[in-house]
Order: structure tokens, then sequence, then C-alpha cells
């Protein structure tokens, strides 16, 4: 199998396109796109055989933390418990690099969640790119970062993405050059922020 690839104006997205990437994901397909942050992987929140695949491509064992991409606030309001306290902190950090853990609703299928925790990570991207995919899905992306299991550094060449994971995917999106930082990683179970990883982004918002 070789992936679908789509060059898409990063701060322009082309309709066509996303209508074209949207079609792909929600028939099962696994994506490759670029983020606030770093390329990552992604597919249609329902379906469990393109879940199952993303797991099997990163190696990943069911405690690890998996994401949602959301397009806004009453998204994350579907998928998550958000209490007064976390939605001030949401709404004055979103969109933005940061990646929020909160306590899951039945919404989120019990495949995407921590089994022993039953929290979810959760995201507002302000990556155009990522916008125009999720309203034309009017639904989340599950996600996780495109990082190998002894890879030092995240994939910053497309070239060298298509070469590495073309045939393990159906669609690659290039929307340029990406930063080699992840998010930053704020648990926002409980009163007070705290902060899980640091990456891109000001953490002084979540520091007291």
């Amino acid at each position: 199998m070789t992936s679908v690839y789509l060059k898409i104006h990063p701060k322009n997205p082309e309709i066509r396109l996303i209508n074209q990437a949207a079609e792909i994901i929600l028939n099962g397909g696994i994506v490759v796109y670029p983020t606030d942050t770093i390329y990552a992987l992604g597919c249609n929140i329902g379906d469990k055989g393109a879940l199952e695949r993303i797991r099997r491509i990163r190696k990943l064992d069911e405690n690890h933390y998996l994401t949602l991409l959301c397009n806004d606030l009453t998204s994350v309001g579907t998928y998550a418990k958000v209490g007064n306290s976390a939605f001030r902190t949401l709404k004055a950090n979103t969109p933005g690099p940061y990646t929020f853990i909160l306590e899951a609703t039945r919404e989120v299928p019990k495949r995407l969640l921590n089994p022993k925790r039953k929290t979810i990570g959760l995201r507002i991207s302000n990556s155009r790119i990522i916008q125009a995919l999720l309203h034309k899905l009017d639904a989340p992306i599950m996600t996780t970062s495109l990082l190998f299991p002894g890879d030092a550094e995240p994939f910053l060449d497309i070239n060298e993405i298509r070469s590495r994971i073309g045939k393990m995917v159906d669609l690659i999106i290039d929307g340029g050059p990406n930063g080699r930082e992840h998010s930053t990683v704020v648990n926002l179970i409980g009163n007070i922020p705290e902060i899980v990883r640091l990456g891109k982004g000001d953490s002084r918002p979540f520091c007291n």
C-alpha cells in the first residue's frame, strides 16, 4: 500500500484537499499531519481498526495516553468533565500547543481511555489545516505524536516521513516544516493545574 500524499497550504488550506483528506479518514484511514507542535498520527475517533493500526505502528501499550484533537471548547465539554476552574484555564490557553488531561465522559470510547484513571488528553490546535479538517469531519480526531521507539527526535522532513512510514498509513498531509517540540501536557484533574510534560508553549499560566 502506498499512501495518498496531499500538500496543503498551512495558512489557507484548500477546501478540495481538506474534503479529500476527510473522506479518507471517515473511511477508516490513518493520517499523518502537521500540528502546531510536531507531526502526528491520527484517525477517526470511533474507528477501532484504525486505532489498533496506530498502536502497532507506534508500539503503544494500553497505558499510553491518547489525545483527542477538538475543534473548540464545546467539543471538549462533550468528551471531558470540565469544571469552572478547568474551563477558565482552557479558555485562556486555547487554541495553542497544549494537551490537557481531564476526566473523560461516556462519549469517549473505552478503548481510548487510560484504563486505570479513565482520563483522556484533549487539544485545541491553532493549526489552520487541523481546524479546517475538524470542521469538515464534525468530530474529534484521535491523535498521537509521530515518534517511534528509540527515536531521539521527531520527524522534521516530510520526505523522511514518506520514506519511513509511507507504506504504513493511508494519507500524508504535507503542511510544510514543523518544529521539534512536543506539546506541553497539563493535568487539570483537581484544583491546581500540574505540568506533566514541559514542551512548546508558555508554562507560566500553570505555575503557582
